[in-house]
């Protein structure tokens, strides 16, 4: 009745106050500003309030633009004043507001505004009310409703709408208005990403945000953010808290994205925060990494995972969006990508040296780390232009400071850099310049790849070249040797990149530099004349370096081939430098024996004996240079037929010395045969001692005249022609060198000192390459009298196979090999195709059978050493080639286009390879060729998808393999079995694997029993299972610990799951740790030999009750199953340890002896005992907790611990008494027969 009675009222007031008149509208104002407060008093009962809320807000459209101003004013300042009791008015709010913004114009201040920029007012106005007293919950639910409100609200309205936030996160909600807004913004990426990719589907631009304005509203929001937190700390504090506990989340790092990341580079700023904030982005890159790497090394955790998201990605977008005037972000991304790349970077190894890894691949966490910092600055430098002085500068000095490390990668990043930019770098030349100054000092590995990556700016910058120059030149007469070294290695690389005109085009010669990034006509730069004389000043400061050391010669004679190659103008001054040269060694007088003079060849400092002039190297270089440019000349004649006189004298020139350098080569073939190991005083009666004078001149001597063997070999093999004459003699050097290396590796193998490595083959991997191709697949007829001439000595065939192994072992190691083309990377790829063909058609279709002589010997057989050659260069293609894998199995075979077909091809043929050599029986079995068929197949399955029906098949087979063979030899075993888990955790977990393989050493090796005798040859099978246990403790402890920090990161009251469903990662956990529990429960009831089988074992049980501590799941189990064979398996082990691990009596002294070593230190070593009685303890403790808690009896299934216990020993009593009353018996007669001792031991003192 009353309400009714009010309406009434109510409609009638309103017919009596028209909307239209002022005296109506006041009157129609004056009832809202009585009934507002009405409603608020709390007088009204709740039904009567909210009719007249009703009412009043049917006819809000009604009232005038300024009532509506009025209006509003008088909620802003009731809510700013806290007069809003029960909060029933403010239903009306949004009505007055929505009413407010259709209104064209009002008044504000002194001026106008439209009712929409009113509105806008207002909320900021009631947004700023920092001053309105406010419980905790009330601030979280106006901070809840305003983060709601981002997603209604233009783009350009979210700046300021922060601002108000971050202001009113002074009173609390900090981590609340922090996470809302970059949750808001990583919305915005996503949708903007997804929008891009369906517009590149489509072909079509689809975007509801622009990005460019995006990008400058996330830059104005991230300041706002900074500023805020440079005034409050405590908002500084919570926001690293926040990243912390995200990336520590393990949970597709929550909600980490390109924003936060700027937002992180940004707070770097700030001096307190900056050390923090580095830290934390470095510990989430290096831990995304890892995480992916597991993540992938596991089928288990790929099918229970979503997809991995990459913390690098993000890095790499937030450099990209940097470009949108983000200028407060580009600093801390250099301080980032530098601080990558100094903590994940290559670390020098023992005594400073490093190992030459792959420069383009980066395979583990620190690796991918330290890439990722290059990619950071190389983005950064491209794209801000106030940044690229500093990043080239602390790139520089980098290189100048860091001797004592490895600086490779910032050597691939400044040749990037130049790449990408060579004219932005000629603005900074004077920085360049500073650098050259230190060439001297620097090592020589970071001055070739210095000089290598300046190259193309040398070419478009006479200063700078002029200024480099000026160095090499200093560095020629340094007093240190790398200096001199750096010299020539900087001359000969301006030789191979300054052309003169008329030298052979580049692109016959594979310029190993790109300088297509400098537009730059050289030849327009500088005359033909010009470049000629440049070139010709070098060489004549080079031909100092031939009174130089042996080290610094042999960097000449390497590079005088590639600068001939890339500068064909300079042959004359370069052959003629050789010739002149090498006549200094060559014995003109053709009667007399031998036809080279080692003695100038070294040089003596008191008693020590040194290497002066690499003699073999020289004759190699004259040698390659040689065949060379008769090569081009023949095709050159070919394709002229004309020619002026100039080029004509140049030519009877060039042909002069050809013929003269042929002659003596000649000779010196004719000449070399005929000499005697006597002529060299190198025969058997020689000594070859590395402790004396004589002994390392005789190894000087030894090395120098096999290297000038193997070069004249290959010199008459080219010039050959398939003549049987020719070859016979090639076999009679061959004959010498075989001689001459047998009686060194003989005689080295005698002395004291450890004999010294095989010297390196001076013979080129293009030559191998066709040696092997003419020894084992050409069957042309013509030449068939010829090549048998060479195929008929063993001894030469299995020579050329060991050359070709040691070349891709080199090329493995380093990434290049000695030679003519060691550098250049497409033709030492198209080499190893050729080899890999060879190799295995003659590993396939010759068994290994045949070679009985080998095994006399005991060396290796051919085979053996054609199955090593093929797993080096799949090893090496593997590493240096990635991509190129299949092309490398292609050239073996022209039926299939499908590169996983072609590999199972080859997988299956070294399959049928492997079980030929099994079911030969043992006595036939060669282990060392079935350990290497072994590791082919396990390089050649990494090529194979986890998802094809080949990589299933090839795990049949496997598992097959190791089931049927019975052969005890243990590293072919654990070969075999590595290869199984390998492919087998690529298809599914292998706990179940792990429970077979631990039942079958339970059944094999019996119970516990320390009186049984131990069989060494099954601990290395034991360790690999082991280490497979360990793996999988990895996984679920990985597992675990992402679970917990996803209960924390997940907030309070949301439920992720339904009750009585279990989770998918709970499951897998407790699935996995059941098998593991039962295979453990196996191995401690094995009878395992004491060391290191059993002290891995108890690391491994106490890492899984540290597990079963955080996840208590498997009770039952744990107690009646694994814990009382623990205990059995202790007291095994302390018995095996205090009996010095079994050793029978009857062995020799010196077997006794390594036994009380043995023992000694698995005394020392076995402190993995009581830690895991202590595990073992913690985990009962933490079930007795649970069990107050549950009301459930957990414990029931526990047998007390009694390790901890006075434990008596029956039978061990029993023995040590009767060993006891034996020794007593022992002492008394020995003391009844020793009486006179004591009074003469008196006399002595």
């Amino acid at each position: 009745m009353v309400s009714c009675a009010l309406k009434v009222k109510f409609l009638l007031l309103c017919e009596g106050s028209p909307a239209n008149s002022t005296e109506g509208s006041d009157r129609r104002l004056l009832v809202y500003q009585h009934c507002i407060p009405l409603c608020e008093s709390g007088d009204l009962q709740t039904e009567v309030a909210a009719d007249i809320i009703g009412l009043l807000m049917l006819e809000t459209h009604t009232l005038s633009g300024p009532s509506l101003a009025q209006l509003a004013s008088l909620f802003v300042e009731a809510i700013k004043v806290g007069k809003m009791g029960s909060g029933k008015s403010l239903e009306l709010f949004p009505t007055v507001l929505t009413a407010l913004s259709a209104c064209e114009v009002l008044s504000y201040g002194k001026g106008e505004l439209s009712g929409e920029e009113y509105k806008k007012q207002l909320i900021n106005s009631l947004c700023s009310s920092r001053d309105v007293p406010l419980s905790s919950e009330e601030l979280r639910f106006l901070v809840e409703k305003v983060l709601r409100m981002f997603a209604k609200l233009d783009l350009q309205e979210i700046p300021p709408l922060v601002y108000q936030l971050l202001l009113l996160s002074a009173k609390g909600c900090k981590k609340q208005v922090l996470d809302g807004i970059i949750s808001y913004f990583k919305e915005q990426d996503v949708r903007q990403e997804e929008e891009q990719k369906d517009g590149e589907s489509l072909e079509l631009e689809v975007q509801s945000i622009p990005q460019d304005q995006l990008r400058h509203v996330e830059g104005t929001v991230i300041l706002h953010i900074v500023f805020a937190i440079r005034l409050d700390h405590e908002l500084g504090r919570e926001f690293l808290k926040s990243f912390k506990v995200t990336y520590n989340s393990s949970t597709s790092y929550g909600d980490l994205c390109p924003f936060s990341v700027a937002l992180m580079l940004s707070v770097a700023r700030i001096q307190r925060y900056e050390e923090q904030v580095f830290d934390l982005l470095k510990g989430a890159i290096i831990k995304s990494f890892k995480d992916e790497q597991l993540q992938q090394g596991s089928k288990f955790l790929q099918d229970l995972l979503p997809e991995h998201c990459s913390v690098a990605q993000m890095i790499l977008d937030t450099v990209k969006n940097s470009v949108f005037g983000w200028d407060h972000v580009t600093q801390g991304l250099v301080q980032l990508g530098f601080c990558l790349m100094d903590a994940f970077g290559p670390k020098p190894g023992p005594f400073g040296k490093t190992t030459e890894g792959s420069a383009t691949i980066a395979r583990t966490p620190t690796q991918q780390a330290c890439k990722l910092g290059g990619q950071v600055l190389l983005q950064g430098f491209k794209m801000h232009e106030p940044i690229r002085g500093e990043i080239l500068e602390q790139v520089l000095n980098r290189l100048v400071t860091k001797t004592a490390s490895p600086v490779s990668h910032y050597l691939d990043l400044f040749s990037d850099i130049v790449v990408s930019a060579p004219m932005i770098l000629l603005e900074s030349s004077s920085k360049l310049t500073e650098t050259f100054d230190h060439l001297s000092y620097l090592p020589l590995a970071t001055v070739q790849g210095l000089l290598k990556a300046v190259q193309p700016l040398l070419k478009v910058s006479m200063s700078l070249k002029d200024a480099l120059i000026l160095v090499l030149r200093k560095a020629m007469f340094s007093s240190q040797l790398d200096g001199r070294k750096s010299a020539v290695t900087g001359f000969l690389l301006l030789l191979k990149n300054f052309k003169v005109l008329g030298s052979l085009a580049s692109s016959q010669c594979s310029q190993a530099i790109s300088s297509s990034q400098v537009q730059v006509d050289v030849h327009s730069r500088y005359n033909s004349a010009a470049n000629e004389a440049f070139c010709l000043e070098i060489l004549s400061s080079l031909r100092r370096c031939l009174s130089q050391q042996a080290d610094v010669r042999l960097m000449l004679y390497e590079g005088f081939y590639d600068v001939l190659r890339r500068n064909s103008q300079l042959a004359s001054s370069i052959m003629q430098t050789l010739f002149s040269q090498l006549r200094r060694y060559y014995e003109p007088e053709q009667d007399l024996l031998p036809p080279v003079k080692l003695e100038p060849c070294i040089t003596a400092h008191g008693d020590q004996v040194y290497l002066q002039e690499p003699l073999a190297h020289l004759v190699s270089c004259t040698v390659h240079c040689l065949l060379w440019l008769q090569n081009l000349h023949r095709s050159t004649n070919r394709n002229a037929d004309n020619s002026d006189d100039d080029e004509g004298e140049e030519e009877e020139e060039e042909e002069g010395y050809q013929s003269e350098l042929q002659t003596i080569l000649e000779s010196m073939t004719r000449r070399m045969i005929k000499s005697e190991l006597e002529d060299f005083e190198l025969d058997k009666s020689a000594e070859f001692s590395m402790g004396s004078s004589v002994g390392v001149k005789n190894n000087i001597y030894a090395v120098l005249v096999m290297g000038v063997y193997e070069v004249l070999m290959e010199y008459n093999f080219i010039k050959a022609n398939y003549s049987k004459s020719r070859f016979e003699e090639l076999m009679e050097l061959f004959n010498r060198y075989h001689k001459l290396s047998e009686i060194l590796r003989e005689k080295s193998g005698k002395g004291r000192l450890p004999s010294h490595k095989t010297p390196r083959s001076l013979l080129s991997l293009g030559f191998i390459s066709t040696l092997l191709t003419v020894l084992f697949r050409d069957s042309t007829q013509s030449r068939e009298e010829a090549l048998s001439v060479l195929r008929a000595s063993g001894d030469f065939v299995r020579y050329a196979v060991s050359v070709a192994v040691q070349k891709i072992q080199q090329l493995e190691e380093t990434g290049h090999t000695d030679g003519p083309d060691g550098q250049n990377t497409e033709r030492t790829f198209r080499f190893l195709c050729d080899m890999t063909s060879v190799l295995i058609w003659r590993y396939t279709n010759i068994p290994s059978v045949v070679e009985d002589a080998g095994k006399k010997e005991k060396r290796s057989s051919l085979s053996q050493l054609c199955l090593e050659g093929l797993l080096r260069i799949f090893t090496t293609c593997q590493q240096r080639f990635p991509d190129r894998m299949a092309q490398l199995l292609s050239t073996m075979a022209d039926e299939s286009d499908d590169n996983t077909e072609m590999n199972f091809f080859y997988i299956r043929q070294f399959q049928r390879a492997l079980f030929t050599q099994l079911s030969g029986g043992e006595d036939e079995f060669n282990s060392k060729e079935a350990q290497l068929l072994v590791s082919i197949l396990s390089v050649l399955s990494r090529q194979l998808k986890p998802s094809s029906k080949q990589f299933v098949q090839m795990i049949t087979w496997t598992v097959k393999i190791c089931k049927e063979t019975s052969f005890e030899d243990s590293a072919f075993s654990k070969g075999l079995l590595s290869l199984l888990f390998n492919l087998h955790v690529l298809y599914k977990s292998p706990v179940s694997l792990l429970l077979e393989l631990c039942q079958d050493i339970h059944s094999q090796r019996g119970d516990i029993d320390p009186v049984r005798k131990h069989n060494l040859r099954c601990v290395s099978l034991k360790l690999l299972v082991l280490s497979q246990v360990d793996r999988v403790l990895d996984e679920v402890d990985w597992l675990i610990a992402r679970k917990k920090s996803q209960t924390l990161f997940d907030k309070s009251g949301e439920a992720t799951q339904t009750a009585g469903q279990q989770d998918p990662i709970e499951k897998a956990v407790t699935l996995q740790l059941g098998t593991l529990l039962t295979a453990l429960n196996e191995l401690v009831q094995t009878s395992l030999l004491p060391g290191n089988c059993t002290i891995t074992l108890l690391r491994e049980l106490t890492r899984t009750y540290n597990i079963l501590t955080t996840l208590v799941k498997y009770v039952k189990l744990s107690g009646s199953h694994l814990t009382p064979q623990c205990y059995a398996f202790i007291i095994y082990a302390q018995s095996g340890e205090y009996n010095g691990g079994g050793a029978d009596d009857k062995k020799k002294k010196k077997r006794n002896d390594g036994n009380t070593i043995t023992s000694a230190k698995l005394q020392r070593e076995t402190t993995g005992i009581p830690n895991l009685i202590f595990s073992i303890e913690q985990y009962e403790k933490y079930l007795i907790t649970l069990s107050k808690k549950s009301k459930v009896n957990l414990m029931q299934y526990m047998k007390l611990s009694t390790s901890r216990d006075f434990r008596i020993n029956a039978n061990t009593l029993d023995a040590a008494l009767q060993e006891q009353d034996n020794a007593e018996e022992t002492t008394e007669s020995q003391d009844v027969e020793e009486t006179p001792e004591p009074k003469q031991k008196k006399r002595r003192q």
